[in-house]
């Protein structure tokens, strides 16, 4: 299902787009096409904003490939960073109290349940029993000290439920402490503080620009991007994205390793 392209006089004024399954390839590479449109759309006086489950620490590439310009929201909404100068702008971070809350409610109703924590230091810490994140090597350490500071982000890991379903059984024990989310294909979730989402840090990155969400279009493909596509007035979801954003959003463009939101920033804004 796809509805009508939008129409030339409506051209949003904000671009903003997930990365991993959005924007970037499979192999997580930034292409040529793609940082051309995007340098053109900035170049026309339209932000370019990066909308990420990703913690800062992983953001490098990432800045390195698109020249180190523009403004990223990290950790589903937890940060907003500036990729000039690689530093936080502002911070919406998960207080200690609330980290304790959920860890307590989620480990006692699943009890094979494993933590891990993004910091505000721009590091991360895992129990032991965690698997190791992404791309760097993250210490293990106890809960308590994961839990004594505000964390950006805090991690749940199962190893045998599905994310879909850990998210529903999470969100039931423990919703009323944090905002709970998912990006991942096995038994993975991500929890900011209460009302942190892509979308209520995107708003506060339009309105600094002086934008409304009409005024914006937003790419995504995973159930952290819902809040962001459902917010923004020109939403695309990808070819492969997940069911409930596929029934979410009406709009598709091609695969990521099609250059799929270049494809359509370059139809939107009549770039050749």
């Amino acid at each position: 299902m796809s509805a009508s392209p939008i129409a030339r006089g409506e051209s949003p004024r904000l671009v903003a787009t997930d990365l991993d399954g959005t924007l970037l390839r499979s192999d997580g590479t930034v292409s040529d096409r793609t940082r051309s449109t995007l340098q053109r759309v900035s170049d026309s006086g339209v932000p370019v904003v990066f909308v990420t489950g990703r913690p800062t620490r992983m953001m490098r590439p990432v800045a390195e490939a698109v020249g180190h310009t523009g403004l990223a929201v990290c950790a589903n909404g937890a940060v907003v960073y500036d990729l000039e100068d690689m530093q936080p702008v502002d911070t919406f971070a998960l207080a200690p109290e609330h980290s304790v809350s959920v860890v307590d409610a989620v480990r006692e109703a699943l009890p094979d349940t494993t933590f891990a924590v993004e910091l505000m230091t721009e590091s991360a810490l895992r129990e032991h029993s965690y698997p190791g994140l992404e791309r760097v090597d993250v210490p293990v350490s106890t809960l308590a000290e994961m839990l004594r500071e505000p964390v950006v982000k805090l991690l749940i890991r199962h190893p045998e439920m599905d994310p879909d379903t850990l998210l529903l059984q999470a969100r039931k024990v423990a919703g009323s402490f944090a905002e709970f989310t998912h990006s991942s294909h096995d038994g993975l979730l991500e929890v900011s503080a209460t009302g942190i989402t892509k979308a209520s840090t995107l708003a506060v990155v339009a309105d600094r620009f002086g934008l409304e969400p009409h005024q914006v279009v937003a790419f995504g493909d995973m159930p952290n991007d819902l809040p962001m596509l459902a917010w923004a007035g020109h939403a695309y979801s990808m070819p492969r994205a997940h069911p409930e954003v596929l029934a979410s959003v009406d709009r598709r463009a091609p695969s990521n390793d099609d250059d799929g939101v270049a494809r359509v920033l370059e139809d939107l804004y009549g770039l050749t």
